[in-house]
């Protein structure tokens, strides 16, 4: 089995997820895998191993990532696979509502059982289902709410126009987690401490959007070592399909059935922050959403070069797969 780190970072401020549609006073509910790559490059910059982290995770994939995922005190939601929810029809619980489950849930599904509906409650703030308790469910591991601020001139004391954006607020004790699987152990040798140094930088300096306010900032982060994919789920019985936990670009020539399986795509696009074009736009493409299954013998994924034309040097959205094989069943 491959190497794998768990990490966890807790949120000590906002964190802005930038939306698909790209509207500031809307935004996403997760920390997507390829934002994630983006952020983890620029640490590597500001670190001097640029080169070395391209050649380890673009030349030769040695180092996947999943997107970060909420948790709440022990419990790690995901996306659930879309060949196996939402559950059959409930009058008490709106199954398809819930956009994240915990992985527990996931691995009853595995196996064959269904989550009961006098035991559940979808947080309609976070989109995650959460178990009811005694004194009912609890809070979510996050809320999304809307900041405004206005820029003050400081010599005149005069206030320009009030923008607003939406920014993910964090409950306590929780935040978000993601996995980074090796390809060899001799890897992770080289990569897990340099990877926890990247990380430490951009707990320090923020992830996502609104860093120059001071959002996006967490504690050290929190690692959990292990192999891939029992880290998260041990898959029994032979698997043929695969869920997603990252996004997903395929590779030229990859033998996927997309005829079965179950998916949705998303659009990625955004700006570029470099010195040699800061703010230029990337170009835009599709990508498999996290929670997807595709059947495939194997998944791998590519990173496309998404600089416009005659940028002086590429950039790179990270495409690929970081999945999990389970059985087929309802993917045909």
């Amino acid at each position: 089995m491959a190497q794998a780190l768990l990490v966890r970072l807790y949120p000590v401020t906002p964190w802005r997820f930038g939306a698909e549609s790209g509207a500031p006073d809307q935004s996403d509910s997760n920390y997507h895998s390829d934002t994630l790559y983006s952020a983890l490059c620029s640490a590597f910059l500001q670190l001097g191993q640029l080169d070395e982290w391209l050649k380890a995770t673009i030349e030769s994939p040695d180092i996947r990532f999943s997107s970060c995922f909420p948790f709440l005190g022990e419990t790690l939601f995901v996306p659930p696979p879309r060949t196996m929810w939402p559950p059959a029809h409930s009058s008490k619980v709106r199954w398809k509502g819930a956009r994240f489950v915990p992985l527990t849930v996931v691995k009853g599904l595995l196996a064959g059982q269904l989550p009961s509906e006098d035991g559940w409650i979808i947080d309609g703030l976070s989109g995650c289902l959460l178990p009811v308790g005694r004194g009912g469910a609890a809070a979510g591991p996050f809320r999304l709410v809307t900041r405004t601020s206005a820029p003050v001139d400081r010599l005149t004391g005069q206030t320009g126009a009030a923008t607003s954006c939406a920014v993910a607020q964090f409950s306590h004790n929780a935040g978000l987690w993601f996995v980074a699987a090796f390809s060899a152990p001799e890897v992770e040798a080289v990569w897990s401490p340099r990877l926890e140094g990247a990380l430490r930088w951009l707990a320090d300096s923020g992830f996502g959007g609104l860093r120059s306010r001071g959002f996006g900032r967490c504690s050290a982060p929190v690692l959990t070592r292990g192999e891939w994919p029992s880290l998260l789920v041990d898959v029994k019985g032979e698997a043929r399909a695969w869920w997603l936990l990252s996004l997903f670009a395929p590779a030229d020539g990859e033998a996927i059935d997309w005829t079965q399986g179950d998916y949705e795509t998303v659009s990625r696009g955004g700006r570029i922050e470099s010195a040699s074009g800061w703010g230029a736009r990337k170009k835009t493409i599709r990508m498999v959403r996290e929670g997807s299954v595709l059947a495939a013998p194997e998944l791998n994924g590519s990173a496309r070069n998404v600089a416009p034309e005659g940028f002086p040097h590429p950039v790179y959205r990270a495409g690929f797969a970081l999945s999990v094989p389970i059985p087929s069943k309802g993917a045909e």
